[in-house]
């Protein structure tokens, strides 16, 4: 019976590890998503979020495992980062500024693709 426990606890913890790092497991299998050292350098992002927004949390976990440089602005704490956010536009959230793209949405792929010159 403990056996079994033991078990289930192990498949849990090997699942959430994954889960974690699914980035960096992606990244052997799939080079080609990498993001180049010269993108990186070059990469102006600034992240319009929220505290409680999943998409924001979202965005920040795919820009750390790129391992993009960004700005994170919290649009309820930050009333400068607000002002900045609404002369953007605003209008909803996740709102990110790439290199002066704006993407009003979870979009990793808009991401990338405004990175890339």
């Amino acid at each position: 019976m403990l056996g079994g426990v033991l078990k289930k606890v192990l498949l849990v913890l090997l699942v959430v590890v994954v889960f974690q790092n699914w980035g960096k497991i992606q990244r052997v299998f799939n080079p080609s998503q990498v993001v180049s050292e010269q993108t990186r350098a070059s990469a102006r992002v600034v992240l319009y979020a929220t505290q409680w927004c999943g998409y924001c949390k979202q965005i920040q976990r795919f820009l750390d495992q790129k391992g993009i440089p960004y700005k994170s602005v919290d649009i309820d704490q930050d009333p400068e980062g607000r002002k900045a956010y609404q002369a953007l536009g605003g209008g909803g959230i996740p709102f990110v500024d790439v290199n002066g793209t704006l993407i009003r949405e979870y979009n990793p792929e808009a991401i990338l693709s405004a990175l890339t010159p």
